[in-house]
């Protein structure tokens, strides 16, 4: 009788290491889907962006720097590589874009500018859709970080690595403040 009771309990021991596991690998698979999701946005953002800027340079020829920084920011976000440098260099790019349309709040003709507004259009439709795309990725990592922090799961997260992963969130208080544009 002993031995049955041992076995069962062995049974549902091994059951729910199973199904801990198996609910691991799942919520990272949906944090890997929802990152690649919020990342097609992103790449839509950056084949948007040098439109804009071709758009902005006509009007605003003595914007250099601010037009160079929207690139450069671009190009790094771009390049970025891990997760943890993908959402650090897009928060970079949000406030370069930020200073790029204050710098065009400064140009009747070009805020008047079909082209210009075309472009404005598609760029906040993306900015909405990667918005959207960042809460699914949040929600996804927070359900994945609770889950591996609470007790008995914590047991099966580091048995077997399922390591902590980053949320999206606004990296410095600089990006909440609102652009200055003086001349």
């Amino acid at each position: 009788m002993g031995y049955w009771i041992a076995g069962g309990v062995l049974a549902v021991i091994i059951i729910w290491i199973i199904a801990s596991y198996n609910g691991f690998v799942k919520l990272k698979n949906s944090i890997e889907e929802a990152f690649s999701t919020m990342d097609v946005y992103l790449k839509k953002r950056y084949d948007l962006i040098p439109n804009l800027v071709e758009t902005v340079k006509g009007y605003a020829k003595h914007e250099k720097e601010t037009l160079e920084s929207v690139i450069q920011a671009r190009n790094i976000a771009v390049g970025a590589k891990s997760v943890e440098d993908k959402l650090a260099a897009d928060n970079m790019l949000t406030g370069t874009l930020k200073s790029l349309f204050a710098v065009a709040e400064s140009y009747p003709d070009l805020k008047a500018n079909i082209n210009f507004m075309d472009l404005q259009e598609q760029l906040q439709e993306i900015e909405d859709e990667i918005a959207n795309s960042r809460k699914y990725y949040n929600a996804v990592v927070k359900t994945y970080n609770t889950r591996r922090e609470v007790f008995p799961s914590v047991i099966i997260a580091k048995l077997f690595k399922f390591d902590k992963k980053p949320l999206f969130e606004v990296s410095s208080d600089e990006q909440r403040e609102n652009v200055q544009v003086k001349f």
